[in-house]
């Protein structure tokens, strides 16, 4: 079902628009904007489904248009043929309409005063460098009202799947509920499973505590965003330009990071977090990072940190603790932790509302295109730095999700068959018996889906 036509006007944010950037919006053409709205726009309107595969509703999207109107008294959206679950009573949804304004308002800021500005772009013969990429995320999150000047230390961002079980759902919940018990703002990828649930028990601990403020973050990017569409839990949504901004984003704003049980994507940004705290320049930085679910979940991180510790070693087991079982245990951890962040700040001058001091080299943040070619390309060897390794790691499961989620991915792999990796046995081995479990236990796909068909070959 669909609603035909519906015209929605802004409440809160981009009220108006330049004629420029409306002809912007309105261009079908490859340098038009037209195409990422409509996409973006689909996956906020289409939040209540419960699909993982871009591809299964492409008649639906087809049929739909959104198309940017300029009066007197500024910007009004028409809707052609939306998903019927994001109205009520003939009205969209309020926050709906506020996930669509955001999604304007990035695309625009993205587009118009960020990639095309000359102080992030990189000089002539050279190369853009890590720091003018770290100050495109800093403006393009100030721009979304992401930074909030005078707080402390009080953000925890929750990864994990979006397709998890109802126990390990429930369980993301508790954990939520614990945190918004102790004053704490939640932040997530803003799609449904374990970036939900824990936004979901946020808002309960915080009504309990009778905390009107409580931040609900959604962090994504428009190559992702249909299979994460963002949840209407989300009260502050920013979409960045590409995966790597997206993390870089994550753990700039993050005080500290709960990891629930996923799929391929979770281990991405497992792989992409360690490799940041296991660069030398990081070694004295505080960042709590907490893996934990249910009982049914320890065999999960057990065979993660069996992974981390054959490819990566004891130095990265490190950086992170496994909690089991126990929200209110990782509730207290995450608090405690919290005061040693501020402090740390404090002694350092380092700002609470972005990570300045933290170091992410460029390996971290060059866009990787998941082309056949470049997953063939990638070094999953010992002979490098360990944090290196850990980003080509995360490059391999980068292109993993491309293949199992994203449109690009997709249809590349049914193109030219799966994407192959290989490398030295003891990185490519565990790497290998990680998906392979993965792959049983459903994590690739909605449980009860078709059958998951790899994305990639290993190759010893």
């Amino acid at each position: 079902m669909a609603v035909a036509k519906a015209r929605i006007t802004p409440r809160k944010a981009l009220r108006v628009l330049s004629r420029h950037e409306v002809n912007r919006l309105k261009d079908v053409s490859e340098g038009g904007l037209h195409e990422i709205f409509k996409r973006c726009a689909f996956a906020v309107l289409n939040c209540g489904s419960i699909a993982d595969d871009c591809m299964a509703e492409q008649d639906e999207y087809n049929a739909f248009d959104i198309q940017v109107v300029q009066l007197d008294r500024g910007i009004v959206l028409d809707l052609f043929n939306a998903p019927c679950d994001a109205f009520v009573d003939g009205e969209v949804i309020f926050g709906i309409r506020e996930h669509l304004f955001a999604v304007l308002r990035d695309i625009i800021y993205t587009h118009d005063e960020i990639i095309n500005n000359p102080k992030f772009l990189a000089c002539e013969d050279q190369q853009q460098n890590s720091e003018q990429i770290t100050n495109m995320v800093f403006h393009i999150l100030r721009n979304a009202n992401m930074l909030r000047y005078g707080t402390t230390s009080d953000l925890v961002v929750c990864w994990g799947g979006h397709s998890i079980s109802r126990e390990e759902y429930d369980y993301t919940k508790v954990v939520g509920y614990q945190l918004g018990l102790r004053a704490l703002d939640v932040g997530t990828g803003c799609g449904p499973g374990a970036m939900k649930g824990p936004m979901k028990g946020a808002t309960i601990g915080h009504a309990k505590q009778h905390i009107r403020t409580g931040r609900y973050v959604g962090i994504t990017e428009p190559g992702i965003i249909a299979a994460e569409a963002p949840n209407p839990i989300v009260n502050e949504l920013v979409i960045l330009p590409d995966i790597e901004k997206r993390l870089e984003a994550f753990v700039r704003c993050a005080h500290g990071i709960i990891v629930f049980p996923g799929g391929a994507g979770t281990a991405e940004e497992i792989l992409y977090l360690l490799g940041i705290l296991l660069h030398p320049k990081n070694k004295n930085i505080p960042f709590p990072l907490v893996f934990t679910g249910p009982k049914s979940a320890e065999a999960y991180f057990n065979q993660i940190d069996d992974f981390i510790g054959k490819c990566l070693g004891n130095e990265a087991k490190a950086k992170y603790k496994i909690i089991i079982d126990d929200p209110e245990a990782v509730a207290i951890y995450m608090r405690d932790n919290m005061a040693k962040v501020t402090e740390f700040r404090k002694e350092n001058n380092d700002a609470f509302f972005y990570n300045w001091m933290l170091t992410i080299d460029k390996e971290f943040q060059a866009p990787f295109a998941p082309t056949h070619d470049n997953m063939n390309k990638l070094n999953l060897s010992l002979n490098q730095p360990i944090h290196i390794l850990a980003a080509n790691l995360r490059r391999a499961f980068s292109g993993i999700v491309a293949g199992n989620v994203k449109q690009d991915g997709i249809l590349a792999v049914r193109e030219f068959g799966p994407f192959t990796l290989h490398g030295d046995k003891t990185i490519i081995a565990p790497m290998e018996g990680l998906l392979s479990n993965m792959v049983q236990q459903n994590r690739m796909k909605l449980p009860g889906g078709s059958k998951y068909e790899p994305c990639y070959r290993i190759v010893n």
